[in-house]
């Protein structure tokens, strides 16, 4: 092999010098960044959708019209009492998928080259939840207009619906830092599925979503009225009906700081620690 004459090593030296390093970017820049990346992989696989457009249509549907006449006497009265309650339980079952996405990027290797890169630390993990947001928002609206055609009508307006979404959306946010920390623990994304699901089905179903806690026992009822998913429930209710209260709603913005004030720092440091 035909060595460089120092002519020649010299021009190939100017040639692959770096006059300025490259800037790094900010941890804003980052975290939008990987908010693209979630929402490229719901245009390309448009499929993963399926889920967030069946299910509140079957939820709504089948409890309306199986349960509707023995709980409330009539489907309208139901729907009334029921609809924002399946639209919180849509949203919150929405949110496995942010761990489930993660544990598959681990599978496939994805995560280590995100760890090797001079960005954000937090950035890949934070732009996923960002990203995901827009799966709750399809969810929302489908739910709402399924609602709005089997006769729903929510007295607080516009303005109330609004509202109801936006902190649902809030709380969400903050619940899907459990199912990132499942994704980060897990061996395999059926496995973050699978204990997912054993989270979420004692928050959602033994709460207010379905029917009031008043003819409950003692025990379950206990149970739901400390649990926060029921708080969330009422504050939507209200908030849709127009009779939401300040404590209400400040309950939930509560207790979403204080799950994201736990649980994101113990995210990071499983993501840091995470051979």
């Amino acid at each position: 092999m035909r060595t460089l004459d120092i002519g020649e090593n010299t021009a190939l030296r100017n040639a692959i010098a770096v006059v300025d390093a490259p800037v790094r970017p900010s941890p804003l820049s980052s975290t939008l960044t990987f908010t693209r990346r979630a929402l490229l992989k719901i245009k390309h696989v448009p499929e993963q959708l399926m889920d967030v457009t069946l299910t509140p249509v079957i939820f709504t549907l089948m409890f309306t019209y199986l349960f509707g006449g023995a709980i409330a006497g009539d489907t309208r009265t139901y729907l009334q009492f029921l609809l924002p309650g399946i639209l919180v339980q849509t949203v919150l079952i929405v949110t496995v998928y942010t761990g489930f996405t993660l544990n598959t990027d681990i599978t496939k290797g994805v995560f280590d080259r995100f760890r090797s890169l001079p960005i954000w630390r937090p950035a890949p993990i934070v732009g996923a939840l960002l990203g995901d947001t827009v799966r709750y928002s399809v969810a929302s609206v489908i739910t709402l207009g399924l609602g709005l055609l089997l006769g729903f009508r929510p007295d607080g307006g516009v303005v109330g619906v609004v509202a109801a979404v936006a902190l649902l959306l809030v709380f969400a946010f903050a619940l899907s830092w459990i199912f990132t920390i499942l994704g980060l623990l897990m061996r395999s994304p059926n496995a973050v599925m699978g204990v997912s699901m054993l989270v979420l089905m004692p928050l959602t179903f033994a709460s207010n979503i379905f029917v009031a806690p008043e003819t409950m026992p003692s025990v379950l009822r206990a149970w739901v009225d400390i649990n926060p998913v029921s708080a969330l429930v009422t504050a939507v209710r209200g908030l849709m009906a127009g009779t939401a209260t300040f404590s209400d709603v400040a309950w939930v913005l509560v207790a979403a700081a204080v799950i994201t004030a736990i649980l994101a720092p113990i995210t990071m440091r499983i993501y840091r620690t995470r051979s």
